[in-house]
Parts: C-alpha cells; structure tokens; sequence
C-alpha cells in the first residue's frame, strides 16, 4: 500500500473536525490523527465544550502506540488549563515526535504558545497543511478572536423576481422542503439566530432546529441544543404570545428602549431576556454593539441573521454581513410584495453593491446561492 502523505493525514483529520460543526459551540471544531510507521494508530475530535479535546481522544485510542508517533491536528493544540487540560502537554507526555498544524489559534490564550511549548519539548512541529480547510471549519470562532464579533451568515429565501414576502406579510412558504431542510442545519451550526421583531410580528416564527426535519446524521448530538434567539426590538413590541417564548432554550431581546419599565416586565414575564444596547444615530439598536455584545458576553461564534429587508439592510449597510445564502425559488411573487433588502443610498449605478458569488447549486426545485459581499 502507498504510503500517506501530510496533506491525506490532515485531510482526514479536517473531515473528522467536520463532525463537530454542530455540537462543540462555542469551542472551534478540532480534528487530530495520530500515526506511527505510515499507520493509523488513533484518531478523534472535539464533540463538546468541556469534553476532551481531539487529541486527547486520539491518545486514548491509541495508548501506548503514540510514542514515536505524529500528530496532525486542524487547530493549534492548547496550552492552558481550560475545562480540561492542556493538549500540548499531553501530546508531551505521551511522546509524540512530531505534530503537524493545520492553522495557528487566535484564541489570544492560545497564539503560539502551544507551539512554542512543542518545541521547548524537542518536538517537531510543521503549521500550515491544509490551513485554508481548517479556517473554513471555524469562521465563527476566528472571527470572534479577531475582530471581538461573530461571523454573520445572512439567510433569505425569495422568489425569482428578488421578493421575499406577500405585501401583507404573508411568506409561507417560498421555497421547498429541501431548502428548508437546508435552512435547519444552518440553524443547527449557528450559535444564535438574529432576526427583527417584524419578522416575528408577521411570521411568528419558532427560530428553533428541528433535528427531524433537518435530517441530521448527528441528530442525536444535535438535539439537546439550540442556538440563542436574538430579536432586535429597539421599541419592545415583541409580542408575549410569540412562538418563540414557548421554545426549549433562550430568547434575547436586543433594545435601546429598557427605561420602559412596563414594557420590559412584560416580555421578561413571558419568558424573554432583555439587553439594553446603545441607540445608533437613527434611534435603533447599534447593531456593531449588539454583534460585541454576542461574542463578549454571549461567546457566540457564527449568527444566522433570518430576518426581513429592514434589518437584513441595515446589517448589509453596516458591513456586517460576511457571508449570504440566498434561496431562490423558481416562481413569481409580482412587484407588489416584498423585497430582498431596504438598502440606502443607491441611487445610480456606480453606487451598486457587487457580491462575490462562491457557490451556486440546486437544493430541490430551488437554488442555493453563496455570496460574499465584496
């Protein structure tokens, strides 16, 4: 048999790092193979937070057979005490004799002193392998640890003339069930789902995973978690009947309104909770503030923005949307309904919006489009 190479060893350990995507919130996703004589002798991933690292469980499998062995590992192994230990210092003492690294930690906890202390121990260390397919595991979590926000995938659902809703509101459903499959399991990776309380107000929606309807292999780890719900309601009209008071897990209430004492007793009484964040310059909730708010105290990594034109504008305006997946469904809804986006300022052509499209394909009868904005 041909013997392995570098690249083959991490690519497996980037596909088992990928059977985390919907459990270890808000821990980055983590893959390690360990191999000894061009051998497969332990492998694992982070399923958890608070549960062991990936190499921990590759050491594990492997016991006394990682001696002399090589580690490859998608993420730069840890160096603090944490929940649980360091995984450099177990890597250590199990005697490794080499790791390979996919991509450096941004935690700043982290940021190469798992390296270094690989290396003070006489180990060899190689970083870079394959480091654009471990990026891509965790844009939450580099994000967070970047730029103190989350990454912000903005979802929307619309027909072919670019309309999302009836004029009265009236939206279900545009798309089929495949997509909306599709759309579960974008809720099922996201720490939080953001939306606006007119999304709320017209559609009454649920915003929880469904793990039946997504359809999910890993239904079983998937199901005891939902991610955080965030509505932006600068004036509190969230209404107490709303689907989403009723949901396992929780409801934030972003605001700039909290003086209202009455209002705020209400929805708390119903089962929300209410952060007050400062007003932006048109009276609305500071949308860079919320986003600091999410990954600050909420460590939110990824947000899946479900929303209407209003908020989903203003987001886009802000330049805080960092990745789109729109939905495109082959019907017509007419120049009365709905739009995709309230966008301000475009009033000529120069002052367009180009998106970079990385992805086109069909979900169903419907397409799936993925697009950065440039």
């Amino acid at each position: 048999m041909a013997k392995q190479t570098p690249e083959a060893w991490m690519a497996r350990a980037v596909e088992l790092a990928r059977r985390g995507l919907y459990t270890t919130d808000p821990n980055p996703r983590v893959g390690c193979v360990l191999v000894r004589n061009h051998r497969l002798v332990g492998e694992g991933f982070h399923e958890r937070a608070g549960e062991p690292h990936a190499e921990v469980h590759a050491l594990r499998q492997a016991g006394d057979a990682a001696r002399g062995a090589t580690a490859y590992v998608t993420l730069e192994p840890c160096s603090h005490q944490g929940r649980t230990g360091p995984c450099a210092v177990a890597l250590i003492e199990a005697g490794v004799k080499a790791v390979v690294v996919a991509m450096a930690d941004p935690n700043p906890a982290v940021a190469g002193r798992g390296i270094a202390m690989l290396r003070e121990a006489g180990i060899d260390v190689e970083v870079g392998i394959l480091e654009d397919q471990a990026r891509a595991l965790n844009p939450g979590f580099i994000m967070r640890m970047d730029h103190g926000r989350p990454f912000v995938r903005l979802k929307m659902a619309m027909s072919l003339d670019g309309r999302t809703a009836m004029r009265s509101g009236e939206s279900q459903w545009i798309t089929g069930a495949p997509a909306r499959r599709e759309v579960q399991r974008l809720r099922a990776r996201s720490s939080a789902v953001l939306t606006g309380v007119e999304s709320i107000i017209f559609d009454n929606s649920r915003l929880t995973v469904r793990p039946a309807q997504a359809e999910l292999d890993e239904v079983e780890l998937v199901a005891g978690r939902q991610p955080l719900r965030v509505v932006v309601d600068s004036q509190l009209r969230l209404p107490q009947a709303a689907a989403c008071l009723r949901e396992p897990g929780r409801t934030l209430v972003a605001t700039c309104t909290g003086h209202d004492p009455e209002r705020r007793e209400r929805i708390e009484a119903a089962g929300a909770e209410v952060a007050v964040m400062p007003a932006a310059a048109d009276g609305r909730v500071d949308l860079q503030a919320l986003l600091r708010h999410l990954a600050d105290v909420e460590q939110t990594n990824e947000v899946l923005l479900e929303t209407g034109a209003t908020l989903a504008g203003a987001m886009l305006d802000a330049g805080l949307v960092d990745e789109m997946q729109l939905f495109v469904a082959p019907t017509l809804l007419g120049g009365e309904a709905r739009p995709l986006f309230q966008l301000a300022g475009i009033e000529t052509m120069a002052q367009q919006r180009p998106l970079d499209i990385l992805d086109i394909r069909a979900v169903g009868r419907d397409w799936r489009i993925t697009a950065r904005p440039r």
